[in-house]
């Protein structure tokens, strides 16, 4: 089982938003967003300042894909 955080790549683009604008909106440092970057696990609460950001669910953020 791994995640995924193409949602968050998506959201985004579709907000014109860079990794600098991310950090400074959700208030994380460089080293969560390398993991965001890297779809390496985050904190529930790095989850819940990104859906403040973007004003969405955790699903809109990430998913969890399954091993075959």
């Amino acid at each position: 089982m791994r995640i995924s955080y193409n949602k968050l790549q998506k959201l985004m683009i579709d907000n014109q938003m860079k990794r600098q604008d991310l950090m400074r909106a959700a208030e994380i440092s460089s080293s969560v967003a390398t993991k965001l970057n890297k779809n390496e696990t985050v904190s529930l609460e790095v989850l819940m300042k990104l859906c403040q950001v973007f004003h969405c669910d955790i699903g809109d953020v990430c998913e969890i894909i399954l091993d075959e």
